[in-house]
């Protein structure tokens, strides 16, 4: 196996996500911001330390997203429970479905051009790239109006345009994935066709002779 730091402190960010859980539940204020916020600063780290001291490894290409997407999706799923706090801000359980949902197409997705065609490369797509960063966002301003009540007012409008992104995401998922199945069908289907006709120049080559 190969170990570094970058991949240690992705192991790190996966186990501030129980912390980070228990503290959104026993209904503490700034303790889940600093946790989250600890955590995004090991997603920052290991991302520098992997390119500038050449770290990058098989294990952190996996390990590194798997880490980043539990940490979001145990906020939303955190910061979702109803009736643990009534008096802080938290994310409607709507649209924590919503962004655990599109995971789970994203994963379904992936794994069907996988055992399907093969297809081992399925690069995010810009709107992705974007729908994370607001997903992230949305929860940061979420924790931070937990502690600064008078920030609440901010959440929702992000959330409704986090969950607007996230639908887009999906969908968009799902097409860019129909087009590398064609494109991969496409491919195999020109690869056949070649087959055939380099049979069919073989036999008759052997009917000249």
């Amino acid at each position: 196996m190969s170990f570094s730091v970058p991949n240690l402190l992705s192991i790190i960010r996966m186990g501030i996500v129980p912390l980070f859980i228990i503290a959104v539940i026993q209904g503490y204020t700034w303790q889940p911001l600093v946790l989250f916020a600890v955590a995004g600063l090991t997603d920052a780290l290991d991302g520098l330390i992997a390119r500038f001291y050449h770290q990058q490894t098989r294990l952190g290409a996996y390990l590194d997203p798997a880490a980043d997407k539990l940490l979001l999706v145990s906020a939303y799923a955190a910061l979702a429970v109803p009736g643990l706090s009534p008096e802080a801000v938290t994310i409607p359980v709507w649209v924590a479905v919503m962004v655990i949902a599109r995971d789970v197409l994203i994963v379904i997705v992936v794994l069907i051009l996988y055992l399907a065609l093969g297809l081992t490369r399925f690069r995010p797509t810009m709107i992705s790239k974007v729908t994370t960063g607001m997903q992230i966002a949305a929860v940061v301003v979420v924790l931070i109006a937990r502690v600064f009540s008078e920030l609440a007012p901010l959440a929702e409008p992000l959330l409704i345009a986090t969950a607007g992104l996230t639908v887009a995401s999906g969908v968009n998922y799902v097409y860019v994935g129909n087009r590398m199945a064609a494109a991969r069908a496409a491919e195999d289907r020109e690869r056949g066709e070649d087959r055939e006709r380099g049979e069919d120049r073989e036999r008759g080559e052997d009917r000249e002779g």
